[in-house]
């Protein structure tokens, strides 16, 4: 016979009801999108509304980054710049797979609860995508963004104005190098890059992609007056004049370095990233205010960033960083997948060697990329002064307080291993060739102080912006001597200047292939030596950029 309920046990089963009710809607609002929605004051169909605006995009135009700041029109370029909560931080992106491993432990985008920046650190990140790189500078100096990006060779057009030096900029994070995401093709019959001299090359100004030609033509002992630039004002607008009569050659970034030269007939890429590794460094920047006031966040920040890295570096993590990257950027997660393949994501010793913070460090640093293009930015007219000194615009803080980031996850990128010496190594035709006067005591091989200076000056800078390229070094004399005694003291010779970079910049030995051609490749108009300017001209190291076996 069923009892019925006392007054006390139908209070007590209330309660428990509520509290049932109480906790689910707990577990709802802190572990699930919906939850993420009523954190942050959205509704569900705004949410809908939103994604369903960033779900298509075409790889073709939306792989890689407006660099000069001109807006990629496949992408959403998103106002909404979020709130102006003291514990979020508004980040900049742009389309460009270097800021996977971000999003990846912010779990997405928008500043939400299931952040690993909140969970482990207790603030918010909210990143959004703003192509245009003017909109953005504008927003930042109006505290709409808390950070913006930039690369490393154009952040001196950021702090050379006097408005926006005013503000303090800083560069505190090195996020990547381009490996593969930006080349030069070019037309048919140019074959390497001494063969652009005189060309018409689309380049978008101002923007790294000019850095990538003014550094490929250094390798080639010639200058940016060598050619004729036809400026763009982005890198999409220089692939589709590719695809006109009016130019030879242009910058460009992938995909559209394949697909223009699948276009154009006989065209092909002459070079990218991947061979000249280490000359496109994408970077964040805040003002010195900004990083003061929220200091614990922006060095928290960077040890989020660095453990994203880390664990990016399993290949099973990325299909979900790609997830994110193709939400944000509106992409399949394919195209987000080659978005992230042509860039290499920089560690926290990649940050400490880019920074200058490690002495024994021998390659390229962030301080060498700036100071060359702020120079270089003055002779092209694309800025009035020179940018002030890479330690003025530089916040090293964040760096130097990441003592727990250890482990081989976390360490500098190694050296490239090269390959023994082939016999295709010595004939294979060159990415680039630029003759160097070193001069040697008559009849020796040994280096003198004033030849160590030349190759420091001349050659050492390409050297290390290339780093993943074999140089070969073709050592050359006069007709002065016997043909056997000029060709052993010839590759003697090559072999002093390989030996002197391998020991003073820690280059594998393997990397150089060392030629001895004596007497018998003669200057262009020297060929006998009929003069004693001809003899000095002939007396020459070649330095040739050729394609790693």
């Amino acid at each position: 016979m069923a009892k019925r309920l006392t007054t006390f046990s139908k209070l007590l089963i209330t309660l428990i009801i509520l509290a049932l009710i109480f906790f689910g809607f707990t577990w709802l609002k802190n572990n699930t999108a919906l939850g993420d929605l009523v954190n942050n004051g959205e509704s569900p169909q705004t949410e809908r509304t939103s994604s369903q605006s960033n779900s298509t995009g075409d790889k073709t135009t939306i792989v890689g980054k407006n660099q000069n700041g001109s807006p990629n029109t496949n992408a959403t370029n998103n106002t909404n710049r979020g709130s102006d909560d003291d514990n979020t931080l508004k980040v900049q992106l742009v389309s460009w797979g270097g800021y996977a491993p971000g999003l990846y432990f912010n779990e997405g985008a928008e500043a939400n609860l299931k952040s690993r920046f909140y969970k482990d650190y207790g603030f918010k990140v909210d990143f959004k995508l703003e192509n245009d790189l003017l909109n953005a500078m504008d927003a930042w100096l109006a505290d709409e963004y808390d950070i913006i990006v930039q690369t490393a060779d154009a952040f001196p057009l950021y702090t050379a104005p006097d408005e926006i030096n005013a503000v303090d900029p800083r560069a505190f994070m090195q996020v990547d190098w381009s490996r593969g995401g930006d080349a030069i093709i070019v037309k048919r019959g140019i074959n390497t890059v001494n063969d652009l001299k005189g060309k018409t090359i689309a380049v978008a100004v101002p923007s790294p992609a000019q850095t990538l030609l003014i550094t490929s033509l250094e390798a080639a002992g010639l200058s940016y007056n060598d050619v004729k630039v036809i400026k763009t004002t982005d890198n999409l607008k220089a692939a589709e004049l590719f695809r006109t009569n009016d130019v030879d050659a242009a910058v460009v970034w992938s995909p559209d370095d394949i697909i223009a030269t699948r276009d154009v007939a006989g065209s092909k890429i002459l070079l990218n990233t991947e061979s000249q590794t280490h000359v496109i460094a994408d970077i964040m920047m805040a003002k010195q205010g900004t990083i003061d006031a929220k200091r614990n966040m922006f060095n928290k920040f960077y040890e989020g960033w660095m453990k994203g890295v880390a664990e990016l570096n399993n290949p099973a993590n990325q299909d979900k960083a790609a997830k994110y990257m193709a939400e944000l950027n509106g992409v399949s997660k394919d195209d987000a997948l080659g978005m992230m393949s042509v860039v290499k994501w920089t560690s926290h010793g990649d940050n400490v060697n880019f920074f200058g913070l490690n002495p024994s460090y021998k390659g390229q640093q962030g301080k060498d990329l700036y100071t060359k293009m702020a120079t270089n930015f003055v002779k092209t007219g694309d800025a009035e002064k020179v940018a002030p000194s890479w330690r003025s615009v530089i916040y090293t803080g964040a760096i130097q307080n990441a003592s727990k980031l250890n482990g081989s996850g976390y360490g500098a990128e190694k050296s490239k291993v090269f390959k023994p010496t082939s016999a295709k190594d010595k004939t294979v035709a060159p990415i680039a060739s630029k003759p160097v006067s070193i001069n040697f005591d008559t009849g020796k091989y040994q280096l003198t102080a004033n030849a160590k200076t030349i190759i420091d000056l001349q050659f050492a800078d390409v050297a290390k912006a290339f780093a993943g390229t074999k140089v070969r070094i073709e050592g050359n004399t006069d007709n002065v001597g016997s043909q056997q005694s000029n060709v052993l003291l010839s590759r003697k010779r090559a072999e002093s200047v390989a030996n002197y970079l391998q020991s003073q910049y820690k280059m594998d030995s393997n990397r150089f292939v060392i030629v001895g051609n004596g007497p018998n490749k003669p200057t262009p108009g020297c060929e006998t030596n009929a003069t004693a300017q001809c003899k000095a001209a002939n007396r020459r190291t070649d330095f040739q950029l050729i394609p790693a076996n």
